[in-house]
């Protein structure tokens, strides 16, 4: 049975969120742009942010353990606990990162500072990650592509929370945030195109020098990131600031200052639970795209050892991409029209069901890899596009918008779910390798991989990930917001 929350449901959330914020007004699922539509230079320079996002949410995962595993000598469990202790950085900074998006934004009239940021530093930690000093291996290596990745996790989350706490602010409308999405991951999809399928071509150019060849396919990329971090920071709205800056008044108290901040901390995080404690839509999407999230990690960080280990070509991978990555192009803009005619709830659902047939009919790689491969990756593709767009387009919807707004907190622990989730698919691969005893080596040494572990790779590749799209679908069945509930709300916000 489909529930249906009403306007009166709206007006209790968001006088429960009130109480967390200093305004007096309030509105649920209504920006200040309210229902103009959205300028075609304020979609284009919002979906270029995607080109950094696609990037850094792509290359890594297609490639870091890997680059531990096969070129730094790292064994499989110890590259698992890099990945791990950089997501817990992220998860622990980004509902710290929110509350300070939406300090920034009341007292300077602007999230984009934060953007800026994260424009700046990523770029730098990005090179120093694959940027492995020559002759360091093993746990030595780890360690330093830890250090250098937990920057990169800091750098992403100042650009991606206040980024996602954006579409609130642009526009109030339905199906205007549908659109805005859409082309959002029309871009992600080219990007994580180019960079899944580009970053390998770099990495050859340094020929039999693989660490040479990981640090021009990190420069490029982290220079291609930071563009396209510069561009959408341009569009964070500006408006007159709701505080004075903090000054003279605040230095005066400087024996009360460590204090101070102790306690904004605890209420920072404090307001990232209280996000998912009292807003049962949010939390239920959190939950769902975290299970997805997982999935897209887990066959990301698979692709590359398909290609090398079941296909027997590293170069496969680019194809893996392309197949992947093509229809969702195609199919992002679809996917906004089907949730225009069905509703997104239901779109999304759907677009679940196909990308987990997709994944599941993978297994066959078991007894009969071969270049068939490539069309239920296309099928998965061609869901993707879905499972980006409309949890994204869903997002703003579950958020209460107030002239004091806390979207910042909402996309901190919307991007600390995501990261998590992207986190526990990478790492559950690594357990995978341990498990069926992968081999692991450096560049100058030549493996075979036992049976077990090419089994391993094709499970993880397949079964887990349709497994964990299974589960989401369980937990998407509890989300109630339906279009009338937001076009109601929208329509009394107005009266």
């Amino acid at each position: 049975m489909v529930k249906t929350f009403h306007v009166e449901y709206f007006g209790r959330l968001s006088a429960t969120l009130g109480s967390m914020g200093d305004s007096t007004h309030t509105s649920v699922g209504v920006s200040p742009q309210g229902d103009a539509p959205l300028s075609r230079a304020t979609i284009v320079r919002y979906a270029v942010g995607s080109v950094g996002t696609g990037g850094f949410g792509t290359l890594p995962g297609l490639v870091l353990i890997y680059f531990l595993t096969d070129t730094l000598g790292v064994a499989a469990g110890l590259a698992g606990l890099v990945v791990i202790a950089s997501k817990v950085v992220d998860v622990l900074i980004d509902p710290v990162i929110g509350d300070i998006s939406d300090a920034s934004a009341r007292r300077r009239g602007t999230r984009g500072y934060l953007m800026w940021w994260g424009a700046l530093a990523l770029p730098v930690f990005f090179v120093l990650t694959f940027a492995v000093p020559p002759g360091l291996e093993g746990a030595g290596a780890a360690l330093w592509v830890m250090v250098a990745f937990i920057g990169c996790a800091v750098g992403f989350s100042l650009f991606q929370v206040p980024y996602i706490a954006l579409p609130v602010e642009l526009t109030g409308h339905y199906d205007e945030r549908t659109r805005l999405l859409a082309w959002r991951v029309v871009v992600l999809s080219v990007a994580i195109l180019l960079f899944g399928g580009g970053g390998p071509v770099l990495r050859s150019l340094g020929g039999d020098n693989q660490r040479l060849g990981y640090v021009l396919m990190a420069v490029v990329a982290g220079l291609v990131i930071g563009l396209g971090f510069a561009v959408a920071a341009k569009v964070a709205p500006r408006r007159p600031p709701q505080h004075a800056p903090r000054g003279t008044a605040e230095l005066r108290h400087g024996s009360r200052l460590l204090t101070g901040r102790m306690t904004r901390l605890g209420s920072q995080y404090r307001a990232g639970l209280d996000t998912l404690r009292t807003n049962q839509p949010f939390r239920v999407l959190v939950l769902t795209f975290f299970l997805q999230a997982a999935a897209t990690g887990i066959m990301l960080a698979g692709a590359q050892y398909v290609a090398t280990w079941v296909l027997d070509s590293e170069a496969a991978v680019t194809f893996l991409f392309v197949a992947l990555i093509a229809p969702a192009v195609i199919m992002s803009p679809v996917w906004g029209a089907v949730a225009r005619r069905v509703g997104k709830e239901k779109a999304f659902s759907w677009a679940s069901l196909i990308f987990m047939a997709g994944s599941v009919s993978l297994v066959l790689l078991l007894v009969a890899p071969g270049p068939w491969v490539y069309v239920p990756v296309a099928v998965c593709g061609a869901a993707y596009a879905g499972l980006q767009a409309l949890p994204m387009a869903m997002l703003p919807d579950t958020v209460p918008v107030r002239t004091e707004s806390q979207a910042g907190v909402y996309g901190g622990v919307w991007t600390a779910g995501e990261t998590t989730g992207m986190a526990l698919g990478s790492v559950a691969l690594t357990v995978v390798l341990a498990a069926t005893g992968y081999i692991e080596s450096t560049a100058t040494q030549n493996v075979t991989q036992p049976d077990s572990a090419v089994g391993g790779i094709v499970v993880a590749f397949s079964v887990i990930p349709a497994l964990a799209v299974a589960v989401s679908l369980v937990s998407l069945r509890a989300y109630p917001l339906r279009r009338a509930d937001i076009m109601a709300a929208n329509v009394k916000e107005y009266q």
